[in-house]
Formats: structure tokens, sequence, C-alpha cells
């Protein structure tokens, strides 16, 4: 197991973490804190997959594993975090939609071309695509 890979698994931890800090109210504890430690948290796990993606390329560590770990991280963690908002009232629900539904779609066709062998590297649009989301989700 390569680092890149680490740091992909990594995100999916932090996902539901990132999930349960949105939708969770502690009783002991002032809400901003939560907040401030879920946008730690969401913060933390947006760099991940910019390290990761960094690392494997430049230390030619780039592996078929990493090709299934590191989409899947990135759409954990963005599914956490739209839902968490979605359910809090914190982001319009017809937006969530659409950005979700175009998600299961791609990681649907995703599968089908891995199952087909075929290439499903990420394209320079599809990790612009998730620049821009998490840069969302980390302004909301």
């Amino acid at each position: 197991m390569n680092l890149p890979n680490i740091l992909a698994i990594f995100r999916m931890v932090l996902a539901p973490l990132l999930f349960f800090l949105l939708i969770h109210h502690f009783e002991n504890i002032h809400q901003s804190w939560i907040n401030y430690f879920a946008a730690l948290t969401f913060s933390l796990a947006a760099l991940s997959d910019f390290f990761d993606g960094y690392i494997a390329r430049t230390w030619k560590q780039t592996t078929k594993l990493g090709g299934i770990l590191d989409p899947l991280a990135d759409k954990m963690l963005v599914l956490a975090a739209f839902l968490g908002l979605l359910l809090t009232g914190k982001a319009n629900e017809w937006v969530i939609y659409i950005i979700l539904v175009r998600e299961f779609f791609i990681t649907g066709f995703r599968v089908v071309m891995i199952s087909e062998n075929l290439n499903v590297n990420a394209s320079f649009a599809g990790k612009l695509k998730t620049a821009f989301q998490m840069t969302a989700i980390g302004f909301l």
C-alpha cells in the first residue's frame, strides 16, 4: 500500500466523520466549535485529495487500486458534505439533487468501464469539477 492510497483511505474515513459533525448537535459544546471542527475536517480531507494525486504523479506511484480509491474517496467526501448540508437546510435541495444524480451516474459509468478493462483515468475537467465542488462546499 503506497502513500497516495493511504491518503485516499484517510479521506474515506474522514467522510463519515464530516457527515456526523454536520448533522449532529452536541449539548455540552457550543455549535460554532463543531462547525469549526467540521470545516477543519473537510479542509484536511480536501488537502489530502490534492496531495494524494500530486504524490502519485510526482513519485510515479499511480496504481490501479489508486485509480479506484481516489474517485471513490472524492465521491464519499462530496456526498457526506452535500447530504449533511442538505439535511441541515444549509444548501438548496435541487442543486444538491442534480449534483448527486450526476455523481452516481458517473460512478456507475466508471464501474462499467473498469469491468470492461477500459481506461478510467481522471480527466482535467473531472479534476477541475472536483476542485470546484470542494471549494464551493468550503464556502457553505
